[in-house]
């Protein structure tokens, strides 16, 4: 099975935060925070940062197609707060849907009209959603292998209108005088904060990951501080080329409107199609990508053995919920509920995860003070997010309050009337890993008895152990004059043994002057 390197984990990461978000709430943004839209970015990503670093961690030691899921069972045990998060989570991604959805319709209705018509855009939201739903039903199985293109195409057309955009915009706009009083340059960042939601995509597919304790981290954070240049600059960019008035007019497009001053109508075009491309990318990805690994463990309580990643064959009862839900959360309420309940939602499990690594520091390696600072500035950053908007606009609680209580009334029923509870492992592959790191001495005695006494020649090289609270890979070397009876032999062994793919095993066949080399196992 090919392994997943740095550049496709990268491209996941920062596919999932680019997806729509930057096109449908930068004018909130920017009627928040004003000239300090930049800084108000950079406050939301410097809180994306910290938790990717507990994702990071756990994600090393807990490599599950579970992901967000699986941390928090790890990290809490499975009752039923985590299965109310897990709840909360799916929750969140129909939001993030609705946002998606929400965007395109505001931008395939400018395009076609010039400006947004009401109607028009409810359609065109019913429109995507079904039709691609639809296209799930069938099994979307090329728009996996289009991500990578749209992700790099994405990032282009951002980068060309940011170039061009300084050569237009008057970046005096800029200057702290035209800042926002500190609490409103906060929610600003935080209104958006979901336009970071994404990085956290990397962790359900960190079993398929390349040499993961080193590509993990750096696919991480490389995404995470990619997507944070890129909003800072395009958010400076447009700052400088839209007058307050305008913002306030096109807060649901206004970054096709920023385009205008230097590229004009067709500035206004490429931006209007970059988010349309980008938003249905987005929505058909979220369809059959996390939210169908949270609808499985809330129906199931663990993931099967029969999941495929790529066509969704078996849960298009799912699909079809989720599809009906995002309609209507879309279609009901507007981009400021949207965004807020998009963004306390993931404010609050980003805040669980960060938690979870806190109490499992001694297990992922970790330094547990920085996921505490990613924690507590999750609770801070939710609870100004919501006692603002209590303050100056309560009708944006709305849709928190639907989804907060809607999920804990769901959870508590459907516990109540069914027998599904959360497994111990979301991902069967964990229990199987765990396993493996109490009883790798027997193995490795095994091996090195196979080896040594049928190879007369051969020394088995021990390179590092797993331990059985931190985890980590087995790593042997054999050197040998016969590299081709070591191959036959290993293969036999493992076999015994049972060791499978996603053992953290790792076995080296060197010829004993180093002319020849051969790996026969790599997790």
């Amino acid at each position: 099975m090919r392994k997943i390197g740095f550049w496709e984990a990268y491209s996941i990461g920062v596919g999932g935060m680019i997806g729509g978000g930057i096109f449908a709430v930068l004018g909130l943004t920017i009627l928040l925070s004003k000239g300090a839209a930049p800084v108000a970015f950079l406050f939301a990503g410097t809180i994306a940062l910290l938790t990717a670093y507990s994702y990071a961690k756990l994600s090393v030691r807990y490599p599950s197609e579970g992901g967000t899921v699986e941390f928090l069972v790890q990290g809490f045990g499975n009752n039923f707060f985590t299965s109310y998060m897990n709840t909360l989570l799916l929750a969140s991604y129909v939001i993030m849907l609705s946002l998606y959805s929400y965007a395109f319709g505001s931008y395939g209705s400018a395009l076609l009209f010039g400006h947004e018509v009401p109607i028009v855009k409810k359609l065109l939201i019913v429109g995507v959603v079904s039709f691609l739903a639809f296209i799930n039903f069938l099994g979307a199985y090329v728009s996996g292998k289009t991500e990578d293109i749209m992700v790099f195409a994405k990032l282009g057309i951002l980068l060309f209108f940011s170039a061009l955009g300084f050569l237009t915009g008057d970046f005096s706009r800029l200057s702290p005088e035209h800042w926002e009083r500190f609490l409103k340059i906060m929610v600003g960042g935080l209104i958006i904060f979901l336009a970071y939601e994404g990085f956290e995509l990397i962790a359900n597919t960190a079993k398929d990951v390349k040499d993961p304790e080193k590509t993990l981290p750096k696919a991480y954070y490389a995404s995470v501080l990619t997507v944070i240049a890129v909003y800072v600059l395009v958010s400076a960019v447009a700052v400088a080329n839209l007058t307050y008035q305008q913002v306030v007019k096109y807060k649901d497009y206004a970054l096709a409107v920023a385009a205008e001053p230097f590229l004009g109508k067709f500035g206004f075009i490429l931006i209007g199609i970059a988010a349309l491309l980008s938003t249905a990318s987005a929505i058909n990805a979220t369809l059959y990508g996390s939210a169908r690994v949270s609808y499985l463990v809330a129906k199931l309580g663990a993931l099967p053995k029969s999941l495929s990643k790529k066509v969704w064959r078996e849960g298009t009862e799912g699909l079809l919920i989720l599809a009906v839900l995002t309609i209507l959360f879309a279609t009901l309420f507007n981009l400021e509920n949207i965004s807020v309940a998009g963004s306390f939602g993931f404010l609050s499990i980003f805040a669980a995860v960060n938690f979870a690594n806190f109490r499992l520091y001694r297990y992922t390696d970790s330094n547990r003070w920085i996921s505490l600072l990613a924690f507590l500035l999750c609770i801070v950053s939710g609870t100004v997010l919501i006692g603002y908007n209590l303050k100056t606009n309560p009708n944006a609680l709305k849709s928190v309050t639907v989804v907060l209580l809607g999920t804990l009334i769901f959870e508590a029923v459907y516990r109540s009337f069914t027998s599904v509870r959360l497994k111990e492992y979301i991902d069967w592959r964990i229990r199987e890993r765990e396993e493996f790191f109490k009883k790798h001495p027997m193995f490795l005695a095994l091996l090195k008895k196979e080896v040594e006494s049928r190879l007369k020649d051969a020394k088995v090289k021990v390179i590092s152990v797993p331990d059985e609270e931190k985890g980590g890979t087995l790593k042997v070397k054999i050197e040998t004059e016969n590299v081709e009876a070591a191959e036959k032999l290993l293969r036999k062994v493992l076999k015994e043994a049972k060791i499978e793919e996603h053992y953290p095993v790792e076995i080296t066949v060197e010829r004993k002057d180093g002319a020849d080399s051969l790996q026969l196992k790599k997790v």
